[in-house]
Protein backbone atom coordinates (compact mmCIF):
# COMPACT_ATOMS: atom_id res chain seq x y z
CA UNK A 1 0.00 0.00 0.00
CA UNK A 2 1.09 3.28 -0.84
CA UNK A 3 0.50 6.72 0.99
CA UNK A 4 0.30 9.81 -0.81
CA UNK A 5 2.44 12.35 1.40
CA UNK A 6 1.89 15.84 -0.58
CA UNK A 7 -1.47 16.90 -1.32
CA UNK A 8 -3.43 19.38 0.99
CA UNK A 9 -4.90 17.56 4.16
CA UNK A 10 -6.63 17.90 7.62
CA UNK A 11 -4.32 19.14 10.41
CA UNK A 12 -4.10 17.41 13.56
CA UNK A 13 -1.29 18.70 15.02
CA UNK A 14 1.32 16.43 16.94
CA UNK A 15 4.00 16.95 19.51
CA UNK A 16 7.10 16.83 17.92
CA UNK A 17 9.22 18.47 20.29
CA UNK A 18 12.02 20.07 17.96
CA UNK A 19 16.25 19.97 18.60
CA UNK A 20 16.57 22.87 20.90
CA UNK A 21 16.97 25.64 18.29
CA UNK A 22 15.37 28.89 17.92
CA UNK A 23 11.86 28.32 16.43
CA UNK A 24 8.55 30.63 17.49
CA UNK A 25 5.00 29.76 18.28
CA UNK A 26 3.57 31.65 15.98
CA UNK A 27 5.51 29.62 13.23
CA UNK A 28 4.16 26.77 14.65
CA UNK A 29 0.71 27.72 14.68
CA UNK A 30 0.62 28.97 11.58
CA UNK A 31 1.68 25.89 10.03
CA UNK A 32 -0.76 24.19 12.17
CA UNK A 33 -3.59 25.95 9.87
CA UNK A 34 -1.83 25.05 6.82
CA UNK A 35 -3.39 21.46 6.18
CA UNK A 36 -6.65 19.70 7.44
CA UNK A 37 -7.27 16.35 5.60
CA UNK A 38 -6.30 14.24 2.24
CA UNK A 39 -8.15 16.07 -0.38
CA UNK A 40 -9.30 13.37 -2.55
CA UNK A 41 -10.22 10.45 0.26
CA UNK A 42 -12.60 9.55 2.70
CA UNK A 43 -12.84 7.42 5.15
CA UNK A 44 -16.03 4.85 5.49
CA UNK A 45 -17.59 2.83 7.38
CA UNK A 46 -20.62 0.23 6.11
CA UNK A 47 -22.72 -1.87 8.34
CA UNK A 48 -21.77 -5.26 9.29
CA UNK A 49 -23.57 -7.60 6.79
CA UNK A 50 -24.00 -5.13 3.70
CA UNK A 51 -23.23 -7.40 0.71
CA UNK A 52 -20.30 -6.03 -1.45
CA UNK A 53 -22.86 -5.54 -4.51
CA UNK A 54 -24.48 -2.57 -1.92
CA UNK A 55 -20.88 -1.58 -1.29
CA UNK A 56 -19.88 -1.20 -4.32
CA UNK A 57 -23.02 0.43 -6.04
CA UNK A 58 -22.80 3.32 -3.36
CA UNK A 59 -19.38 3.97 -4.23
CA UNK A 60 -19.72 3.98 -7.74
CA UNK A 61 -22.67 5.80 -7.44
CA UNK A 62 -20.79 8.80 -5.33
CA UNK A 63 -17.96 8.08 -8.33
CA UNK A 64 -15.35 6.79 -5.43
CA UNK A 65 -13.17 3.88 -5.41
CA UNK A 66 -11.68 2.05 -2.54
CA UNK A 67 -8.46 2.25 -2.15
CA UNK A 68 -7.74 0.07 1.01
CA UNK A 69 -9.35 -1.41 4.05
CA UNK A 70 -8.68 -1.36 7.80
CA UNK A 71 -9.94 -4.65 8.02
CA UNK A 72 -10.29 -5.55 11.85
CA UNK A 73 -12.84 -2.36 12.21
CA UNK A 74 -14.12 -2.38 8.66
CA UNK A 75 -13.16 1.22 7.74
CA UNK A 76 -12.26 1.89 4.19
CA UNK A 77 -10.52 4.71 2.64
CA UNK A 78 -11.49 5.37 -0.49
CA UNK A 79 -10.55 7.63 -3.56
CA UNK A 80 -12.39 10.90 -4.67
CA UNK A 81 -12.74 13.70 -6.85
CA UNK A 82 -11.03 16.79 -4.58
CA UNK A 83 -13.79 18.97 -6.10
CA UNK A 84 -16.42 16.52 -5.56
CA UNK A 85 -14.97 15.60 -1.78
CA UNK A 86 -18.17 17.06 0.12
CA UNK A 87 -20.73 16.29 -2.09
CA UNK A 88 -19.78 12.61 -2.02
CA UNK A 89 -19.45 12.62 2.29
CA UNK A 90 -23.09 14.55 2.19
CA UNK A 91 -24.53 11.27 0.00
CA UNK A 92 -22.40 9.00 1.72
CA UNK A 93 -24.16 10.70 5.18
CA UNK A 94 -27.12 9.72 3.94
CA UNK A 95 -26.85 5.79 2.72
CA UNK A 96 -28.19 3.63 4.77
CA UNK A 97 -26.09 1.17 4.51
CA UNK A 98 -23.70 3.82 6.37
CA UNK A 99 -22.40 3.86 9.69
CA UNK A 100 -20.10 6.98 9.27
CA UNK A 101 -17.85 8.87 6.86
CA UNK A 102 -15.64 11.41 7.53
CA UNK A 103 -12.52 12.84 6.35
CA UNK A 104 -9.14 11.56 5.90
CA UNK A 105 -8.03 14.23 8.89
CA UNK A 106 -3.79 14.65 9.27
CA UNK A 107 -1.61 14.82 12.40
CA UNK A 108 1.07 16.28 11.76
CA UNK A 109 4.26 17.36 14.02
CA UNK A 110 3.90 20.68 15.61
CA UNK A 111 7.74 22.62 16.34
CA UNK A 112 7.46 24.00 19.65
CA UNK A 113 9.55 26.89 21.32
CA UNK A 114 12.45 26.00 22.97
CA UNK A 115 12.78 26.34 26.90
CA UNK A 116 15.74 26.10 29.53
CA UNK A 117 18.08 24.25 29.40
CA UNK A 118 17.98 20.76 32.14
CA UNK A 119 20.69 18.73 33.39
CA UNK A 120 20.80 15.76 30.98
CA UNK A 121 17.96 13.07 31.54
CA UNK A 122 16.55 15.10 34.68
CA UNK A 123 13.66 13.25 33.79
CA UNK A 124 14.71 10.26 35.10
CA UNK A 125 15.30 10.61 38.84
CA UNK A 126 12.07 12.80 38.62
CA UNK A 127 10.35 10.35 38.20
CA UNK A 128 11.95 7.78 40.46
CA UNK A 129 13.51 5.76 37.80
CA UNK A 130 16.66 4.64 39.59
CA UNK A 131 14.48 3.70 42.36
CA UNK A 132 12.57 1.81 39.51
CA UNK A 133 15.38 -0.14 37.98
CA UNK A 134 16.34 -2.05 40.83
CA UNK A 135 13.04 -4.26 40.84
CA UNK A 136 12.73 -4.45 37.50
CA UNK A 137 14.68 -2.78 34.42
CA UNK A 138 12.58 -4.69 32.09
CA UNK A 139 11.57 -7.82 30.04
CA UNK A 140 12.27 -8.43 25.92
CA UNK A 141 8.69 -10.02 26.01
CA UNK A 142 6.76 -6.74 26.56
CA UNK A 143 7.37 -4.85 23.09
CA UNK A 144 6.47 -0.96 22.81
CA UNK A 145 4.92 0.27 19.47
CA UNK A 146 6.56 3.64 18.55
CA UNK A 147 3.81 4.75 15.72
CA UNK A 148 5.74 7.71 14.19
CA UNK A 149 8.08 8.59 11.71
CA UNK A 150 10.35 5.83 12.24
CA UNK A 151 13.48 4.89 13.99
CA UNK A 152 16.74 5.07 13.25
CA UNK A 153 17.79 1.40 12.71
CA UNK A 154 21.41 2.06 12.85
CA UNK A 155 21.33 4.07 16.18
CA UNK A 156 24.02 2.51 18.85
CA UNK A 157 21.66 3.46 21.45
CA UNK A 158 18.57 1.08 19.75
CA UNK A 159 20.11 -1.11 17.01
CA UNK A 160 20.05 -4.30 19.29
CA UNK A 161 16.55 -3.59 20.68
CA UNK A 162 14.46 -2.89 17.38
CA UNK A 163 11.93 -5.79 16.20
CA UNK A 164 10.40 -5.93 12.74
CA UNK A 165 7.51 -3.03 12.20
CA UNK A 166 5.87 -1.61 8.96
CA UNK A 167 5.83 1.17 6.86
CA UNK A 168 1.79 2.57 6.49
CA UNK A 169 3.28 5.29 4.25
CA UNK A 170 5.10 3.02 1.68
CA UNK A 171 3.61 -0.01 2.20
CA UNK A 172 6.72 -2.32 3.26
CA UNK A 173 8.95 -3.16 5.75
CA UNK A 174 11.21 -0.01 5.20
CA UNK A 175 11.22 1.75 8.87
CA UNK A 176 14.03 4.17 8.43
CA UNK A 177 13.07 7.35 10.34
CA UNK A 178 11.83 10.17 7.86
CA UNK A 179 11.41 13.07 10.13
CA UNK A 180 13.97 12.83 13.12
CA UNK A 181 11.13 12.64 15.50
CA UNK A 182 10.45 8.86 15.92
CA UNK A 183 13.94 8.12 17.16
CA UNK A 184 13.66 10.73 19.78
CA UNK A 185 10.52 9.34 20.69
CA UNK A 186 12.22 5.46 20.70
CA UNK A 187 14.98 6.45 22.75
CA UNK A 188 12.97 8.06 25.22
CA UNK A 189 10.62 5.21 26.18
CA UNK A 190 13.60 3.02 25.83
CA UNK A 191 17.37 3.51 24.81
CA UNK A 192 19.57 0.63 25.32
CA UNK A 193 20.70 1.26 29.15
CA UNK A 194 24.18 0.14 31.16
CA UNK A 195 26.14 0.17 27.72
CA UNK A 196 28.42 3.14 28.76
CA UNK A 197 26.94 4.42 25.35
CA UNK A 198 24.79 8.08 25.16
CA UNK A 199 21.64 8.03 27.19
CA UNK A 200 19.52 5.98 29.44
CA UNK A 201 15.91 4.59 28.75
CA UNK A 202 13.20 3.99 30.71
CA UNK A 203 12.44 0.48 29.54
CA UNK A 204 16.09 -0.55 29.28
CA UNK A 205 15.22 -4.37 28.04
CA UNK A 206 11.77 -3.56 26.34
CA UNK A 207 11.99 -3.96 22.39
CA UNK A 208 10.60 -1.71 20.48
CA UNK A 209 8.42 -1.89 17.21
CA UNK A 210 8.68 0.91 14.66
CA UNK A 211 5.87 2.02 12.53
CA UNK A 212 5.71 4.09 10.15
CA UNK A 213 2.99 7.11 9.87
CA UNK A 214 4.55 10.60 9.94
CA UNK A 215 6.24 11.69 6.58
CA UNK A 216 9.03 14.09 5.89
CA UNK A 217 6.60 16.98 5.87
CA UNK A 218 5.26 16.30 9.10
CA UNK A 219 2.15 15.11 8.34
CA UNK A 220 0.36 11.61 9.40
CA UNK A 221 -3.36 10.69 8.36
CA UNK A 222 -5.65 9.41 10.64
CA UNK A 223 -6.11 5.84 8.61
CA UNK A 224 -2.63 5.37 8.78
CA UNK A 225 -2.93 6.18 12.84
CA UNK A 226 -5.75 3.71 12.79
CA UNK A 227 -4.01 0.83 10.48
CA UNK A 228 -0.84 1.17 13.47
CA UNK A 229 -2.69 1.25 16.12
CA UNK A 230 -4.61 -2.05 14.95
CA UNK A 231 -1.51 -3.24 13.24
CA UNK A 232 0.22 -3.45 16.47
CA UNK A 233 -2.67 -4.47 18.79
CA UNK A 234 -3.12 -7.84 16.35
CA UNK A 235 0.88 -8.59 16.57
CA UNK A 236 0.47 -8.83 19.90
CA UNK A 237 2.22 -5.81 21.45
CA UNK A 238 0.45 -4.53 24.28
CA UNK A 239 2.06 -0.96 25.00
CA UNK A 240 1.40 1.69 22.04
CA UNK A 241 3.12 4.98 21.79
CA UNK A 242 1.59 7.47 19.32
CA UNK A 243 3.07 11.18 20.00
CA UNK A 244 0.98 12.47 17.33
CA UNK A 245 -2.68 14.16 17.32
CA UNK A 246 -4.99 16.34 15.24
CA UNK A 247 -7.75 18.67 16.35
CA UNK A 248 -10.88 17.19 14.18
CA UNK A 249 -12.26 14.29 16.13
CA UNK A 250 -12.57 10.90 14.63
CA UNK A 251 -14.81 7.81 14.74
CA UNK A 252 -11.89 5.74 13.24
CA UNK A 253 -9.59 6.34 15.73
CA UNK A 254 -12.30 5.83 18.33
CA UNK A 255 -12.39 2.33 16.51
CA UNK A 256 -8.82 2.00 16.49
CA UNK A 257 -8.52 2.73 20.04
CA UNK A 258 -11.54 0.91 21.19
CA UNK A 259 -10.65 -2.52 18.99
CA UNK A 260 -6.85 -2.07 20.35
CA UNK A 261 -8.03 -2.10 24.73
CA UNK A 262 -10.83 -4.76 23.62
CA UNK A 263 -7.66 -7.19 22.92
CA UNK A 264 -5.48 -5.99 26.03
CA UNK A 265 -3.43 -3.18 24.91
CA UNK A 266 -2.63 0.41 26.17
CA UNK A 267 -2.64 3.04 23.83
CA UNK A 268 -0.65 5.90 25.66
CA UNK A 269 -0.84 9.57 23.26
CA UNK A 270 1.19 12.97 23.28
CA UNK A 271 -1.62 15.35 24.79
CA UNK A 272 -0.16 18.20 22.18
CA UNK A 273 1.66 21.51 22.71
CA UNK A 274 -0.64 24.38 22.32
CA UNK A 275 -1.67 25.40 25.75
CA UNK A 276 -4.96 24.47 25.28
CA UNK A 277 -8.20 22.36 26.32
CA UNK A 278 -9.35 21.80 23.14
CA UNK A 279 -9.54 18.02 22.64
CA UNK A 280 -6.80 16.24 20.45
CA UNK A 281 -7.09 12.94 18.97
CA UNK A 282 -6.41 10.40 19.68
CA UNK A 283 -5.61 11.55 22.86
CA UNK A 284 -9.04 12.09 23.65
CA UNK A 285 -10.72 9.10 22.68
CA UNK A 286 -12.30 6.78 25.18
CA UNK A 287 -9.46 4.35 26.67
CA UNK A 288 -6.59 6.33 24.94
CA UNK A 289 -4.10 7.45 27.74
CA UNK A 290 -3.98 11.51 26.98
CA UNK A 291 -0.33 12.22 28.69
CA UNK A 292 0.61 16.56 29.47
CA UNK A 293 3.94 17.92 30.02
CA UNK A 294 5.29 18.93 33.45
CA UNK A 295 8.55 21.03 34.25
CA UNK A 296 11.80 20.48 36.06
CA UNK A 297 9.77 22.09 39.09
CA UNK A 298 6.54 20.06 38.42
CA UNK A 299 4.58 23.01 36.85
CA UNK A 300 2.67 22.26 33.92
CA UNK A 301 4.76 22.96 31.08
CA UNK A 302 4.06 26.39 29.17
CA UNK A 303 3.13 24.56 25.82
CA UNK A 304 1.10 21.50 26.91
CA UNK A 305 -2.14 20.98 26.35
CA UNK A 306 -4.89 20.48 28.95
CA UNK A 307 -8.43 19.71 30.01
CA UNK A 308 -11.09 16.90 31.12
CA UNK A 309 -9.36 14.51 28.70
CA UNK A 310 -6.05 14.47 30.41
CA UNK A 311 -5.20 11.01 32.00
CA UNK A 312 -1.59 11.35 33.00
CA UNK A 313 1.30 14.04 32.92
CA UNK A 314 5.48 13.48 32.77
CA UNK A 315 8.21 15.29 32.38
CA UNK A 316 8.00 17.08 29.03
CA UNK A 317 11.10 19.70 29.34
CA UNK A 318 14.70 19.42 27.99
CA UNK A 319 14.29 15.50 26.97
CA UNK A 320 17.48 14.64 26.06
CA UNK A 321 17.24 11.25 23.77
CA UNK A 322 18.37 9.99 21.05
CA UNK A 323 18.75 11.90 17.06
CA UNK A 324 18.19 10.43 14.12
CA UNK A 325 21.51 9.67 12.29
CA UNK A 326 23.42 7.86 15.46
CA UNK A 327 23.55 11.64 18.00
CA UNK A 328 22.07 13.05 20.45
CA UNK A 329 19.78 15.95 21.74
CA UNK A 330 17.58 17.86 23.60
CA UNK A 331 13.72 18.06 23.23
CA UNK A 332 10.55 19.41 24.85
CA UNK A 333 7.13 18.18 23.91
CA UNK A 334 4.05 15.99 25.36
CA UNK A 335 5.63 13.85 22.71
CA UNK A 336 8.17 12.72 24.47
CA UNK A 337 5.74 12.26 28.13
CA UNK A 338 3.99 9.65 26.46
CA UNK A 339 6.61 7.69 25.59
CA UNK A 340 8.00 7.98 29.28
CA UNK A 341 4.59 7.25 30.29
CA UNK A 342 4.51 4.35 27.91
CA UNK A 343 8.06 3.09 28.56
CA UNK A 344 6.69 3.06 32.55
CA UNK A 345 4.20 0.91 31.76
CA UNK A 346 6.16 -1.65 30.10
CA UNK A 347 8.48 -1.71 32.95
CA UNK A 348 5.04 -3.25 35.11
CA UNK A 349 4.25 -5.31 32.69
CA UNK A 350 7.79 -6.64 32.80
CA UNK A 351 7.47 -7.06 36.37
CA UNK A 352 3.92 -8.59 36.94
CA UNK A 353 2.96 -9.80 33.03
CA UNK A 354 -0.50 -10.83 33.51
CA UNK A 355 -2.15 -7.58 34.72
CA UNK A 356 -5.19 -6.23 32.96
CA UNK A 357 -4.26 -3.11 30.53
CA UNK A 358 -7.25 -1.96 33.46
CA UNK A 359 -4.94 -2.44 36.21
CA UNK A 360 -1.61 -1.38 34.35
CA UNK A 361 -3.64 1.71 34.07
CA UNK A 362 -5.05 1.84 37.76
CA UNK A 363 -1.34 1.50 38.98
CA UNK A 364 -0.23 4.49 36.98
CA UNK A 365 -3.36 6.68 37.90
CA UNK A 366 -2.89 5.56 41.54
CA UNK A 367 0.71 5.51 42.00
CA UNK A 368 1.31 8.60 40.15
CA UNK A 369 2.25 12.22 41.90
CA UNK A 370 -0.32 14.48 42.92
CA UNK A 371 -0.03 17.71 41.65
CA UNK A 372 -1.66 21.02 41.28
CA UNK A 373 -5.25 20.49 43.24
CA UNK A 374 -5.81 17.05 45.18
CA UNK A 375 -6.99 14.67 42.70
CA UNK A 376 -7.52 14.99 39.86
CA UNK A 377 -7.46 18.05 37.80
CA UNK A 378 -7.39 19.45 33.93
CA UNK A 379 -3.56 20.39 34.10
CA UNK A 380 -1.76 16.77 35.88
CA UNK A 381 -4.93 14.24 35.24
CA UNK A 382 -4.02 11.88 37.71
CA UNK A 383 -0.48 13.12 38.92
CA UNK A 384 2.82 13.12 37.19
CA UNK A 385 4.36 9.59 37.03
CA UNK A 386 6.07 7.78 39.63
CA UNK A 387 7.90 5.04 38.19
CA UNK A 388 9.17 3.32 41.31
CA UNK A 389 5.73 3.38 43.23
CA UNK A 390 4.10 2.40 40.19
CA UNK A 391 6.44 -0.70 40.33
CA UNK A 392 6.53 -1.56 43.88
CA UNK A 393 2.29 -1.45 43.51
CA UNK A 394 2.88 -4.06 40.02
CA UNK A 395 4.83 -6.77 42.74
CA UNK A 396 1.77 -7.01 44.45
CA UNK A 397 -0.96 -6.70 42.57
CA UNK A 398 -2.69 -9.80 42.03
CA UNK A 399 -3.92 -10.16 38.24
CA UNK A 400 -7.43 -10.35 37.66
CA UNK A 401 -8.87 -13.64 36.04
CA UNK A 402 -11.84 -12.33 34.09
CA UNK A 403 -14.52 -14.80 34.08
CA UNK A 404 -17.50 -12.64 33.67
CA UNK A 405 -19.09 -12.87 30.33
CA UNK A 406 -20.81 -9.90 28.51
CA UNK A 407 -23.96 -8.88 28.64
CA UNK A 408 -25.79 -9.16 25.39
CA UNK A 409 -29.37 -8.12 23.99
CA UNK A 410 -30.83 -6.83 20.40
CA UNK A 411 -32.57 -3.77 21.29
CA UNK A 412 -33.88 -3.34 18.15
CA UNK A 413 -36.09 -4.66 15.94
CA UNK A 414 -38.26 -5.70 18.55
CA UNK A 415 -39.68 -9.23 18.84
CA UNK A 416 -42.61 -9.94 17.05
CA UNK A 417 -42.39 -6.85 14.83
CA UNK A 418 -42.80 -6.94 11.22
CA UNK A 419 -40.00 -5.73 9.14
CA UNK A 420 -38.59 -5.35 5.03
CA UNK A 421 -36.86 -4.23 3.20
CA UNK A 422 -32.99 -3.09 4.44
CA UNK A 423 -33.32 -3.52 8.14
CA UNK A 424 -30.92 -2.38 10.95
CA UNK A 425 -30.33 -5.04 14.13
CA UNK A 426 -28.80 -3.27 16.73
CA UNK A 427 -27.19 -4.88 19.79
CA UNK A 428 -26.32 -3.68 23.52
CA UNK A 429 -23.31 -5.80 24.59
CA UNK A 430 -21.32 -4.48 27.41
CA UNK A 431 -18.10 -6.08 29.21
CA UNK A 432 -16.22 -5.51 32.61
CA UNK A 433 -13.29 -5.38 30.23
CA UNK A 434 -14.29 -4.91 27.07
CA UNK A 435 -15.99 -6.55 24.41
CA UNK A 436 -14.56 -8.07 21.60
CA UNK A 437 -17.14 -9.33 18.94
CA UNK A 438 -20.37 -9.50 18.30
CA UNK A 439 -21.90 -12.34 16.37
CA UNK A 440 -25.47 -12.30 15.18
CA UNK A 441 -27.28 -15.40 14.18
CA UNK A 442 -30.69 -15.92 12.17
CA UNK A 443 -32.16 -19.01 12.11
CA UNK A 444 -28.96 -20.56 13.73
CA UNK A 445 -26.53 -19.63 11.02
CA UNK A 446 -24.80 -17.07 11.84
CA UNK A 447 -24.92 -14.19 9.59
CA UNK A 448 -21.85 -12.01 10.15
CA UNK A 449 -19.56 -10.60 13.19
CA UNK A 450 -18.92 -6.91 14.21
CA UNK A 451 -16.21 -5.86 16.24
CA UNK A 452 -16.85 -2.72 17.34
CA UNK A 453 -19.37 -0.78 18.96
CA UNK A 454 -22.04 0.20 18.44
CA UNK A 455 -22.82 -2.94 16.95
CA UNK A 456 -24.76 -2.61 14.03
CA UNK A 457 -26.06 -5.15 11.56
CA UNK A 458 -27.60 -4.01 7.82
CA UNK A 459 -29.71 -7.42 7.29
CA UNK A 460 -31.19 -7.23 3.57
CA UNK A 461 -34.26 -8.83 3.76
CA UNK A 462 -34.60 -9.31 0.43
CA UNK A 463 -32.53 -11.80 0.01
CA UNK A 464 -34.47 -14.24 2.01
CA UNK A 465 -38.25 -15.61 1.67
CA UNK A 466 -41.31 -14.08 3.70
CA UNK A 467 -41.73 -15.64 7.11
CA UNK A 468 -40.86 -15.48 10.38
CA UNK A 469 -37.52 -15.62 11.74
CA UNK A 470 -35.32 -16.16 14.96
CA UNK A 471 -32.20 -13.52 15.59
CA UNK A 472 -29.85 -14.05 18.37
CA UNK A 473 -26.65 -12.18 18.84
CA UNK A 474 -23.73 -13.96 21.00
CA UNK A 475 -21.17 -11.52 22.50
CA UNK A 476 -17.18 -12.25 23.44
CA UNK A 477 -14.59 -11.12 25.74
CA UNK A 478 -10.99 -10.94 25.54
CA UNK A 479 -10.77 -13.69 27.72
CA UNK A 480 -13.40 -15.75 25.81
CA UNK A 481 -15.76 -15.48 27.69
CA UNK A 482 -18.93 -15.39 25.83
CA UNK A 483 -22.78 -14.87 26.51
CA UNK A 484 -25.77 -15.34 23.86
CA UNK A 485 -28.95 -13.54 23.93
CA UNK A 486 -32.59 -14.29 24.16
CA UNK A 487 -33.99 -14.83 20.74
CA UNK A 488 -36.40 -12.21 19.39
CA UNK A 489 -38.25 -13.04 16.64
CA UNK A 490 -39.26 -10.75 13.56
CA UNK A 491 -41.63 -11.03 10.36
CA UNK A 492 -40.31 -10.45 6.76
CA UNK A 493 -42.88 -9.34 4.96
CA UNK A 494 -41.62 -7.75 1.12
CA UNK A 495 -44.00 -9.15 -1.27
CA UNK A 496 -47.31 -6.90 -1.77
CA UNK A 497 -49.76 -7.59 0.55
CA UNK A 498 -53.46 -7.26 -0.79
CA UNK A 499 -55.26 -9.21 1.66
CA UNK A 500 -57.74 -7.19 3.87
CA UNK A 501 -57.86 -8.90 7.30
CA UNK A 502 -60.95 -10.54 8.78
CA UNK A 503 -62.78 -9.76 11.12
CA UNK A 504 -65.91 -10.72 13.44
CA UNK A 505 -68.15 -9.27 15.95
CA UNK A 506 -68.03 -12.27 18.24
CA UNK A 507 -71.21 -10.46 20.96
CA UNK A 508 -73.83 -10.06 20.31
CA UNK A 509 -74.98 -12.84 18.10
CA UNK A 510 -76.49 -11.61 14.61
CA UNK A 511 -80.46 -11.36 15.67
CA UNK A 512 -79.81 -11.17 19.31
CA UNK A 513 -82.61 -8.93 21.31
CA UNK A 514 -80.38 -6.70 23.54
CA UNK A 515 -81.54 -4.50 27.08
CA UNK A 516 -79.21 -2.47 29.54
CA UNK A 517 -76.03 -2.88 29.22
CA UNK A 518 -74.31 -4.97 26.17
CA UNK A 519 -70.69 -6.13 25.60
CA UNK A 520 -69.69 -5.80 22.27
CA UNK A 521 -66.65 -8.00 21.40
CA UNK A 522 -64.80 -7.70 17.73
CA UNK A 523 -61.77 -10.12 16.88
CA UNK A 524 -59.83 -9.77 13.61
CA UNK A 525 -56.95 -11.58 11.54
CA UNK A 526 -54.50 -11.08 9.05
CA UNK A 527 -51.92 -12.54 7.41
CA UNK A 528 -49.39 -9.96 8.19
CA UNK A 529 -50.97 -7.84 11.20
CA UNK A 530 -54.21 -6.15 11.92
CA UNK A 531 -53.26 -2.41 12.84
CA UNK A 532 -56.51 -0.71 13.78
CA UNK A 533 -59.89 -2.30 14.60
CA UNK A 534 -63.11 -0.23 14.45
CA UNK A 535 -66.28 -0.62 15.75
CA UNK A 536 -70.32 1.36 14.74
CA UNK A 537 -73.34 1.45 16.06
CA UNK A 538 -75.75 2.56 13.12
CA UNK A 539 -72.98 4.46 11.37
CA UNK A 540 -71.20 6.32 14.26
CA UNK A 541 -67.85 5.24 15.30
CA UNK A 542 -67.78 4.53 18.52
CA UNK A 543 -64.44 2.45 20.02
CA UNK A 544 -60.94 1.70 17.76
CA UNK A 545 -58.32 -0.71 18.97
CA UNK A 546 -54.49 -0.72 17.88
CA UNK A 547 -54.57 -4.54 17.87
CA UNK A 548 -56.85 -7.13 16.35
CA UNK A 549 -58.76 -7.32 20.09
CA UNK A 550 -61.65 -4.84 20.50
CA UNK A 551 -63.94 -4.69 23.45
CA UNK A 552 -67.04 -1.93 24.42
CA UNK A 553 -69.91 -1.63 27.00
CA UNK A 554 -72.79 -0.53 25.15
CA UNK A 555 -75.72 0.86 27.15
CA UNK A 556 -78.83 0.43 25.59
CA UNK A 557 -81.40 2.04 27.93
CA UNK A 558 -81.59 5.09 26.23
CA UNK A 559 -81.29 3.78 22.65
CA UNK A 560 -84.63 3.62 20.58
CA UNK A 561 -86.67 0.16 20.14
CA UNK A 562 -86.32 -1.52 16.41
CA UNK A 563 -83.04 -2.58 14.71
CA UNK A 564 -79.99 -1.59 15.36
CA UNK A 565 -76.75 -2.31 13.35
CA UNK A 566 -73.59 -3.17 14.34
CA UNK A 567 -70.47 -3.00 11.91
CA UNK A 568 -66.58 -3.71 12.81
CA UNK A 569 -63.51 -2.49 10.54
CA UNK A 570 -59.96 -4.03 10.50
CA UNK A 571 -56.76 -2.60 8.85
CA UNK A 572 -53.39 -3.57 7.68
CA UNK A 573 -50.21 -1.97 7.66
CA UNK A 574 -50.70 -2.22 4.01
CA UNK A 575 -54.13 -0.11 3.83
CA UNK A 576 -56.47 -3.26 3.38
CA UNK A 577 -59.88 -3.29 4.84
CA UNK A 578 -61.74 -5.96 6.16
CA UNK A 579 -65.60 -5.42 7.10
CA UNK A 580 -68.60 -7.29 8.83
CA UNK A 581 -71.71 -6.14 10.53
CA UNK A 582 -74.88 -7.31 12.49
CA UNK A 583 -78.05 -6.40 13.57
CA UNK A 584 -79.50 -6.88 16.74
CA UNK A 585 -83.33 -5.75 17.63
CA UNK A 586 -84.10 -3.94 20.91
Amino acid sequence: MRYEKNVSRNIAVFGIAGLICILTSSTSMANQAAREYVEDELLVQFKAGVHHEKVMEALSGAEATEDEEISQIRVKKIKVPPAALEKVKAALEKNPHVNFVEHNSLARGGTLPNDPTYASQWHLPKISAPQAWDISTGSVSVDIAIIDSGVDPAHPDLAGKLIPGYNFLLGNTDTHDVLGHGTAVAGTAGAITNNTKGVAGVAWQNQIMPLVVLDATDYASYSNIAQAITYAADHGVRIINVSIGGSSSSSTLQNAVTYAWNKGSLVFVSAMNFNTNIPYYPAACTNAIAVASTTSADAKASFSNYGTWITLSAPGEYIYTTNNGGGYGAWNGTSFSSPMTAGLAALILSVNPMLSNAQVLDILKENADDLGSVGFDTSFGYGRINAYKSLAAAQIAIPQSDTTAPAVSISSPSSGSTIKGLTTVSVSASDNVGVTKVDLFINGALFTADVTSPFSFAWDTTTVSDGTYTLTASAYDEAGNMTQSSSISAKVVNTLDILPPTVAITSPANGAKISNLVTVTVNAFDNVGVSKTELYIDGLLKATSNTGSLSWNWNTKKVASGTHLITSRAFDAAGNVGTTSTSVTK
